[in-house]
């Protein structure tokens, strides 16, 4: 079912030291949701998540827990990163780690291919450097430190001493690609997005590139440089090339034409990564430069950005173990306008949980099921002459499908959400309207009875495809309940761009009992 269009999505590759947090939850719930999406409306979909295990952090890290380096990371991996994507409901296509030989022998091919181009060089090499980022630090990104780190200089983001590093390196002639970078953005506005992230790039851009240090000569724990193996790749250079090595750079032709180049969705701190170094180092390799990268807001706990260190961190599975991974995925992709940073709270979730999930789409579900059950012996009855409040719903129902395939198609997950949710709103108010419990009561009104539950069943039947991205769990129950499995085929093979269209559950369908798909929530708080 695919129509021929690429669609190539990325997650970041994540740092497998750090224990997810709803964070990385967030970010992979949302790519997944586009992925699901797509893959959906019938375009050749792939969606690549990974972890990023090279670099002198990992070694540490290793070190200090009596691992070799990739001892350590295949235990994180195995032990956080896979059941993440299990706790949440993620249908990747494919799982990079930056320790497996496909990827190393196609970083090596990259990066001497551009050495070969006479974009890389050797220079000395003296900054201030923060192993926390893995990254040499700008002024701008460099503070006085306080109290025990009193006359340090210490990294803005995690308030630890630089290091001032000083070694030989090898260089990558970014300064070289300002000008190309700046048409870029000129050209495809929406190259990165929101505005607001595309602003900052550009006017860090406009204010000067300097040559990048791509490789590191004190550790070892890294890819080879493959002229001089005195020289592992810089972690960043060897990170960003698993979007390209994913998808067979360098020794599957075929698989990289049919999938390059990609959408890459990231957070807005390792933006400049993923919007300049990344494209450049595309260009000197003679690459499509991405179709796209779109950062993310913060997710802010107690008004502070998540993170270990701090102790702001919320595994997902806190969330998920009592409120279930749909809501999970639900809540984030429609409380946050996406973009943005927002605001995480329990009482939030729970007061969403309840009012649009419980009262809103399950209770629709329910009330739907029961009442062909009751009326109809469980058979979708065949409706009547259509009203114009019938007709409403219809129309509601296909501008809604329409709005939401474009909000996707801007990355707006939450405006999706918010247009599909006018189907909720206007079933639920037709039934209060239509009240087809007193229509029950009267022979004269069978037919009338008749349209007015299969309205509410077809409508029903839209929202279930409409919302299968989203919250892959429940409305695959619903889906079944609805006996539009048996009549139609899998949800997931649904067309959802087709999802408006009226009149594709046949009457005669028989519908089977419900269980709440979204159970009142006892909490200890």
């Amino acid at each position: 079912m695919t129509s021929g269009r690429s669609f190539y999505i990325t997650t970041p590759i994540y740092y497998p030291s750090d224990v997810p947090h709803i964070g990385h939850g967030y970010t992979t719930v949302a790519v997944d949701t586009l992925a699901r999406w797509h893959r959906q409306a019938g375009d050749d979909t792939w969606m690549l998540t990974g972890t990023d295990e090279h670099g002198q952090k990992m070694m540490r890290a290793a070190a200090a827990n009596g691992a070799t380096p990739q001892e350590w990371v295949d235990r994180l991996v195995s032990e956080s990163w896979f059941p993440l994507l299990e706790t949440l409901d993620v249908a990747n296509d494919d799982f990079i780690r930056t320790t497996q030989e496909r990827h190393e022998e196609r970083v090596k091919a990259f990066v001497q291919a551009i050495y070969d181009r006479g974009y890389i060089y050797a220079g000395e090499f003296e900054a201030l450097y923060c192993v926390g980022c893995e990254e040499f630090k700008t002024e701008a990104e460099i503070l006085p430190g306080t109290g025990e780190f009193e006359g340090l200089k210490v990294c803005a983001i995690h308030s630890k001493p630089l290091e001032l590093l000083q070694e030989k390196n090898y260089f990558f002639k970014l300064s070289e690609f300002q000008d190309r970078l700046l048409e870029l953005y000129a050209s495809e506005p929406d190259f990165i997005r929101p505005e607001s992230a595309r602003n900052e790039v550009v006017s860090f851009v406009r204010s000067g590139l300097k040559d990048l240090s791509i490789s590191r000569s004190t550790f070892d724990w890294g890819i080879e440089v493959p002229w001089d193996d005195s020289h592992v790749i810089y972690v960043w250079v060897d990170a960003l090339l698993n979007y390209a090595t994913a998808v067979g750079y360098g020794t599957d032709p075929e698989q990289f034409a049919r999938r390059w180049p990609a959408y890459h969705v990231v957070g807005k701190d390792i933006l400049r990564f993923h919007a300049v170094i990344w494209p450049a180092m595309l260009m000197a390799a003679g690459l499509e430069v991405p179709r796209g990268v779109f950062a993310h807001g913060w997710l802010l706990v107690g008004g502070e950005k998540m993170s270990k260190s701090k102790l702001t961190g919320i595994a997902p599975s806190e969330i998920t173990d009592v409120f279930g991974s749909d809501a999970y995925r639900f809540y984030f992709l429609s409380a946050i306008a996406f973009g943005q940073d927002g605001s995480f709270s329990w009482e939030d979730l729970s007061a969403r949980y309840q009012a649009e999930l419980a009262n809103g789409f399950g209770n629709l579900a329910s009330r739907t099921v029961a009442m062909i059950g009751k009326y109809f012996d469980g058979v979708v009855p065949m409706p009547g002459t259509y009203t114009d409040a019938d007709r409403a719903v219809q129309t509601v129902v296909a501008d809604a499908a329409t709005a939401a395939d474009a909000a996707m198609e801007r990355f707006r997950i939450d405006e999706a959400i918010e247009r599909i949710w006018t189907i909720v709103d206007e079933l639920n108010g037709y039934i209060t309207v239509n009240e087809p419990w007193a229509l029950a009561k009267d022979e004269a009104n069978r037919e009338r009875l008749a349209t007015v539950l299969y309205t509410v069943a077809e409508g029903l039947r839209a929202l279930t495809v409409l919302l299968s991205p989203v919250m892959p769990a429940a409305t695959g129950i619903l889906w079944k309940a609805l006996g539009a499995e048996a009549a139609l085929g899998a949800l997931t093979s649904q067309p959802i761009r087709g999802a408006g269209t009226w009149g594709v559950l046949a009457p005669g369908t028989t519908v089977s009992a419900l269980a709440p798909l979204f159970p009142r929530v006892e909490q200890n708080s």
